[in-house]
């Protein structure tokens, strides 16, 4: 039996799992998707104090509280980046980082530094928005989503702390550094080329590799698929 801990992207929340629970719990596994602060159903908590720091704590006190050890973290596309600052903190409680289509934390950068231009149009937004420091929903990105499944998740985003992107990186912890991980390409719209070149960029970075070929939100669109990688890796083949 394993323990997953599912951590949401940006204007997502622990909703967005709800179609890979029962595939994950139906073979025997534990599983925790939590909401973090400020989205969701969570979203009455609108503090501008909501930083990266905020929300990677908030996981390290679910495993800690639950005395939880041998988990898989499985971070999508923020949450990715997240998962390998949570590990940091308390590698001792876990078995395997898993980064669902997300950016990879260097230490002592934010996200803000990774993603260049991009940042700046999700400040512009926010300002345009009235507030600041939240980001609204962008509702061209549809993450490969389409029909009732795109209106039902657009429904359920919410915007998101832009803090959460400007907090630096502190990866202080050698021994996280030994944690396995795998990064999960969703792949849709890339050409072969530009798998292989993913593929070669992440396994040289020491991560084990898989691909699915869907659009971002891979939890929503490809469920089944998604699990079976999980089950796999919680099987002990990474």
């Amino acid at each position: 039996m394993t323990t997953f801990i599912l951590i949401h992207g940006m204007w997502h929340g622990g909703w967005c799992w709800e179609r890979l629970t029962p595939p994950l719990r139906a073979a025997g596994h534990i599983v925790y998707s939590p909401t973090l602060a400020g989205l969701a159903e969570r979203a009455d908590i609108h503090s501008d104090s909501i930083d990266l720091n905020t929300h990677v704590q908030e996981v390290v006190d679910l495993i800690e509280s639950k005395n939880l050890r041998d988990v898989i973290l499985v971070g999508h596309s923020l949450g990715g980046f997240m998962a390998p600052i949570v590990a940091d903190r308390i590698p001792e409680r876990i078995a395997h980082i898993v980064n669902l289509d997300g950016m990879v934390p260097e230490n002592g950068k934010s996200l803000v530094d990774l993603i260049g231009a991009t940042w700046d149009f999700f400040n512009k937004k926010a300002i345009e928005s009235g507030d600041e420091w939240w980001c609204p929903p962008i509702l061209e990105w549809t993450f490969g989503v389409s029909g009732a499944d795109l209106e039902w998740m657009q429904s359920k985003l919410t915007p998101h702390p832009l803090k959460t992107l400007t907090t630096p990186v502190a990866l202080k912890n050698p021994h996280a550094k030994s944690i396995p991980s795998t990064f999960i390409l969703c792949s849709e719209g890339m050409t072969e080329e530009e798998v292989a070149a993913e593929e070669k960029k992440f396994t040289g970075l020491g991560m084990n590799f898989r691909n699915l070929p869907t659009g971002h939100d891979a939890m929503i669109t490809v469920p089944k698929e998604l699990a079976g990688i999980l089950l796999e890796l919680a099987g002990g083949n990474p």
